[in-house]
């Protein structure tokens, strides 16, 4: 049956700005780089995760560039990822917080969509 979740889609305008922000600022890696037709399949990895991610142009069918993304980014250390984040020009919505289910912080990538950036528990 179904064994993993491959990837997660996040709709942007510029895919060449979006691919340097996602590896250059996030530290993804692209696992497949393709042309298709006018635009490109760009499936990326993070490092140690087996979800990846892809950036595609967005279209009438998918969620709206500029949305609150339903996805929540994992590290073990919330205020050394928001420092390292934030002095390479990721723009923070909120800082890391603090609540009683646990720390975030929300960041946008260029064309707006935002993230939950969450500390682990474990």
């Amino acid at each position: 049956m179904i064994k993993k979740v491959k990837f997660v889609s996040i709709p942007v305008t510029d895919q060449v700005r979006a691919l340097e922000f996602y590896t250059e600022k996030l530290g993804f890696t692209v696992h497949t780089d393709a042309p298709m037709g006018d635009w490109r399949w760009i499936e990326l990895t993070i490092p140690g995760a087996e979800t990846g991610l892809t950036i595609t142009p967005a279209n009438p069918n998918s969620i709206a560039v500029g949305s609150w993304m339903n996805l929540c980014l994992d590290t073990a250390d919330i205020n050394a990822t928001y420092e390292e984040l934030k002095a390479k020009g990721v723009e923070f919505t909120e800082p890391p917080t603090a609540q009683p289910w646990g720390t975030f912080a929300m960041f946008k990538d260029p064309d707006g969509n935002t993230f939950v950036l969450s500390q682990s528990e474990d």
